[in-house]
C-alpha cells in the first residue's frame, strides 16, 4: 500500500470514529450552507492524486504516451499547489479552483536496433485554473445546489531532455500551450439522514474557446461537517481535456482520489 493510500485510510478511519453515520440527533449541525445576505467564505486546501493518461506532442512531431498511476504521479511530483475558494452573498457567489503541479520522469529508449541507448527526461509543468460565477438553485434542509458559469484556463509546458548514452550528444525539445475555455456546470451537497454527513458533487463541461475541443470535470464522494467552521471530505475526481492538433496534450484524462479540508468563515 502506498503512503498516500495509507493516509486516505487513516483519514476515513478518523471520520468513522468521530461520529456515527446516519445519526438522528436533531442537535447535529446541518452540513449544508445557508443562503443569507451576510457574506460567507470558504477556503479548501486539498490533496488530489490522479492517475494520468495522455499523449504529449512536441514541435517536431515527436509524440510520447504518458500513462501514470496515482502512486507514480506522487513519486514523480516535484512541486504542487491545490486550493479551492468561494465567496457568497445571497443567492450569488464566485468560486475559483487552482491545480498547479510539476511532474518529472526519466527513462531510456534503445535506438539503432539496440546498438545505442538514448536517456530521456520529461518535465511537465501544468496549471489548471477554474473560475465561475454561481447562483443558488436549491437550499433546503437536505439539498444545496449551485449553478455555475465561468471559464477554465490551462497552461502547460512539456520539456524533453535527451542524450545519447556514453556520448556528449544532447538535445532539448520544449513546447508550451495556453488556452481559456468557457464552462457551464453545477455543484452541491446532499445531507445524509439528518446527520452531519453529506454527499458532495460537482460537474462542468465546456470547450471551444482556445486550443481545446472539449473539457469536462466531475467529482463525487462523502464528507462530514465538524461544526460551523470545518468540513472534511474524501472524493473521487476526474478532469478531461482534448486539445486540437497544436496542443501539447491530446485526450488527457486525470482521475483519482482527493482529500480535502474546508475552512468556513
Amino acid at each position: 500500500m502506498s503512503i498516500f493510500s495509507k493516509k486516505l485510510v487513516g483519514f476515513l478511519s478518523i471520520l468513522m470514529v468521530t461520529s456515527p453515520v446516519f445519526s438522528q440527533d436533531s442537535n447535529v449541525s446541518n452540513p449544508l450552507p445557508k443562503v443569507s445576505q451576510e457574506w460567507r467564505f470558504e477556503a479548501t486546501p486539498y490533496v488530489w492524486a490522479p492517475g494520468i493518461k495522455s499523449t504529449i506532442n512536441f514541435d517536431n512531431g515527436l509524440a510520447k504516451t504518458a500513462d501514470f498511476s496515482s502512486s507514480n504521479v506522487l513519486n514523480n511530483l516535484k512541486s504542487g499547489a491545490m486550493m479551492t475558494a468561494e465567496a457568497h452573498k445571497g443567492n450569488w457567489g464566485i468560486m475559483g479552483d487552482l491545480v498547479s503541479a510539476t511532474l518529472q520522469n526519466s527513462g531510456s529508449i534503445p535506438v539503432y536496433g539496440g546498438a545505442a541507448t538514448v536517456a530521456d527526461k520529461i518535465t511537465l509543468q501544468q496549471t489548471v485554473l477554474t473560475g465561475a460565477a454561481t447562483y443558488t438553485l436549491a437550499n433546503t434542509r437536505d439539498i444545496y445546489v449551485d449553478a455555475l458559469l465561468g471559464a477554465r484556463a490551462i497552461d502547460i509546458t512539456a520539456t524533453l531532455n535527451g542524450n545519447l548514452v556514453g556520448t556528449a550528444e544532447k538535445e532539448t525539445i520544449s513546447k508550451k500551450t495556453s488556452t481559456v475555455d468557457p464552462i457551464i456546470g453545477a455543484k452541491g451537497r446532499y445531507r445524509i439522514a439528518d446527520s452531519s454527513w453529506y454527499l458532495p458533487a460537482y460537474a462542468d463541461i465546456g470547450g471551444g474557446g482556445g486550443t481545446t475541443n472539449l473539457t469536462w470535470q466531475v467529482m463525487a464522494g462523502i464528507g462530514k461537517s465538524f461544526g460551523s467552521l470545518i468540513d472534511a471530505s474524501l472524493t473521487y475526481r476526474a478532469l478531461y481535456y482534448d486539445m486540437k492538433a497544436g496542443g501539447v496534450l491530446q485526450k488527457t484524462t486525470m482521475q483519482g482520489p482527493q482529500m480535502a479540508i474546508t475552512f468556513k468563515f
